[in-house]
């Protein structure tokens, strides 16, 4: 195909797009300036209460017009947006709960301060919680801009669409996947490389429950793998490090991967040792 047959063919693709789609760099600098206007207050500003109210304003208007670019719609924009900013006090208490349960549990955590400013897991909570909040009203594609932004942050991927309550702690977070349809109670614990995904990506169960239900006071070590809908871990249970489960798991269990290390010296060897990589 030549260069003006490919350039007429994406002409005619993009002509016929239905889905409009929010500007990503607006997006991001949406979910960094409100997030830092909630917990990270700049000192040299030293803002008076007028003017955090009048910034206040601007970041609806803000989010307003990424609104408009995903559902076209004044009138149901002004709705989304209104009902968003009404949701504002209930997203910041609740993270503030976040943070303190950060606070309570890591022993690096030296003040509320580092939190806030230097914990990955807090941030990717924080964008998942103002997500959260757009993806129940119906609007998709815009809370998945967010979450895709903040995943590629910190290494941390929550899909909006999860329910996670009160008092979520990520510790470290890298390589964190928590699915579309996973449950998660209140005080749950979880630590880098777990994942918390479907049995099947099979498009036909696409709008069923695909992933588990953690209830409230579990932990969830490093590398743990737990898969499934009908996967419930019960509450009060620990699951160790690189535990494989599509099972559930009975309230104050605990779960573990026992493997073995044999440790010897290296002199004198019986046999030569052969590594094929």
């Amino acid at each position: 195909m030549s260069n003006a047959a490919f350039i007429k063919h994406l002409h005619l693709h993009h002509q016929q797009a239905t889905a409009s789609f929010p500007d990503k760099e607006l997006a991001r600098e949406f979910i960094d300036g409100f997030f830092e206007f909630l917990f990270i207050p700049e000192k040299q500003k030293k803002l008076s209460e007028y003017e955090m109210s009048k910034e206040f304003e601007s970041y609806k208007s803000h989010l307003s017009t990424l609104i408009y670019d995903v559902v076209a719609d004044g009138e149901r924009t002004q709705e989304i947006a209104n009902h968003f900013f009404d949701e504002v006090e209930n997203i910041y208490n609740a993270l503030l709960m976040d943070a303190a349960a950060i606070m309570r549990f890591d022993p690096a955590a030296e003040s509320i301060e580092e939190v806030l400013v230097a914990y990955p897991g807090f941030y990717a909570t924080a964008v998942y919680r103002f997500s959260h909040v757009l993806w129940k009203k119906g609007v998709k594609i815009l809370p998945r801009v967010f979450a895709e932004y903040a995943h590629s942050k910190t290494g941390i991927d929550i899909h909006p669409g999860a329910t996670i309550g009160k008092s979520f702690f990520i510790d470290h977070g890298t390589g964190i996947v928590i699915g579309e349809t996973t449950v998660i109670g209140n005080d749950v614990k979880i630590y880098q490389g777990v994942t918390l995904g479907a049995l099947s990506v099979n498009k036909a169960e696409a709008r069923t429950k695909r992933h588990p239900t953690i209830e409230d006071n579990v932990i969830i070590y490093s590398g743990a793998t737990i898969l499934g809908g009908d996967t419930t871990i019960g509450h009060d249970s620990v699951i160790g490090g690189n535990v494989w489960l599509t099972n559930s798991v009975l309230p104050d269990s605990i779960v573990y991967h026992k493997s073995e290390v044999s440790i010897r010296d290296k002199n004198p060897l019986p046999d030569v040792l052969n590594f094929v990589i």
